[in-house]
Formats: C-alpha cells, structure tokens, sequence
C-alpha cells in the first residue's frame, strides 16, 4: 500500500501546488487533505470492507487501494477537475451532435471511472472540432400515474475528457437531448463515493432518496471465477460502496 500510496501523493502534490498531508484513521484508512483541495480523501486498504462513517459535513471522496492501483491517471484528473484545475471551457463554444456506440464507448474507457455504457441515446459536446464531453441516455419508461405520452429516461453516464471543465456542458446536452425526445423528466443516480452535495441540483435536479450501500467487485482477485456465485459476502472479494443518491429533473411536457 505504501507504494502506491506514496506515488499517488506525490503526483497530487505535483498537480495542486502544495504539500499533502497524510494521517492514519481507524482500520489503517489513510486521510489525505492539503490548503488547496476543496475535499478530503479518504484512502481504503484492500481489507477493509466498509466505508467509515462521515461525522461532519466536510466534503469526503472515498477511494479503494485497488482503484488507485488500476485507475491513479483517472482519479487523478478527477480530482483536479473537482478542485478547478482543469481547462476551463463554455458551453456557447461547443457544439452538440449524435455519436455513436464505439466513439461512446472509446471516450467513456479513456476518461470515466465506472463501466463503460452505450446505453440507448447518445450525445457528445465538441470543442473546436474535439469531443470534451459525452452524455449517454437510456430509452423511455411509461411512469404509472402519468399520461400516456409521459416518458422518463435515465442519465447514465456524463463525462469530460480529463483535465477539461465544460461549464454549461451537461445542461448544453441535456437540452439536446430533450429537443429530440421531449421527456417528461430525467433521472439520474450519484455515486456517494465521490458526492455527498450533488452539483446537479444546481440545474434543477431534485434528490428523490438514496440506495444504500451496495457490494462491488475487488478486481483481479485469484478466486473471483469460482466465490462470485457461490457466496456474494465474502470479505476477499467484495468492498461496500457509499451507495448512491437518485435525482430527478422534470421537465415541462407542455413546452
């Protein structure tokens, strides 16, 4: 862990312009904070399986040893991003087009952390001839109490090419998007790992609950083939997220 741990330091060090400061918490959980991060983080060992309670309202991304391990250059341009270190952009100097499943999915592997998802509907945000940001939708649901024609589609993934900032980007796509299908509203879910304050409430997103926390993957483990259906609880295998907050934005279906 150290090592790992050591090289991750010293390249945010390298990209906030400041000193990071490390202090050891409960089950070896290592805190990370400098004068120029707007966030803590807080750095997980692979043996401990569920996330430490938050008891303050500081803003806390939760990161697992073994995503720095396979992801460091993507947790690392995130954080920058957060922190407003990257390159500034707007909306009004993009232009927003259809893409296709393979640019989608080529974009979402290089720049996002989760699974890449084609998802149903696709629309990117170019700048000066260069995709910066992807939106990816799913098809519509009828919504029981609705009218028949009332559609509610899902966010599923949004991203930025590593280093930019969009802003206006997502609500630029989102009001793409809309033009074409005319949705009744949109929803979405935010991983509480990285938000506990989601900015897209900020667009008019309105939190709707939370889903608790939910079991994921260690990656290459030797015996992941064999435990993964044969016991979903076993601690070599599987870490606790923070779970996710659901958001909503609804639309005005008669404009």
């Amino acid at each position: 862990m150290q090592a790992v741990l050591g090289r991750f330091i010293t390249a945010l060090g390298a990209i906030m312009m400041d000193d990071i400061s490390a202090i050891t918490l409960d089950q070896g959980v290592v805190e990370l904070s400098s004068n120029k991060l707007p966030m803590r983080l807080w750095i997980y060992p692979d043996d401990v399986h569920h996330r430490l309670e938050i008891n303050d309202n500081f803003k806390t991304i939760h990161i697992d040893l073994h995503a720095l391990v396979h992801d460091m250059d993507k947790i690392l341009a995130r954080i920058r991003t957060i922190a407003g270190f990257g390159r500034r952009i707007y909306a009004r100097q993009t232009v927003v087009a259809r893409i296709d499943k393979r640019i989608t999915t080529a974009f979402l592997t290089e720049h996002h952390l989760q699974t890449p998802m084609p998802g149903k509907y696709r629309y990117g945000l170019y700048f000066e001839g260069e995709l910066v940001s992807i939106a990816v939708f799913s098809g519509g649901r009828k919504m029981q109490g609705q009218p028949e024609d009332y559609r509610s589609f899902e966010l599923i993934r949004f991203c930025h090419k590593r280093d930019f900032i969009a802003v206006g980007g997502l609500s630029k796509l989102i009001a793409a998007f809309r033009k074409d299908f005319k949705p009744g509203d949109l929803m979405t879910y935010v991983d509480r790992d990285w938000s506990q304050d989601s900015s897209l409430q900020q667009i008019g997103f309105i939190e709707k609950g939370t889903l608790a926390p939910q079991p994921v993957v260690i990656p290459h483990k030797p015996s992941i083939a064999s435990t993964l259906d044969e016991d979903k609880d076993h601690p070599a295998i599987y870490k606790m997220n923070s779970g996710s907050t659901k958001l909503v934005l609804p639309f005005d279906i008669t404009n």
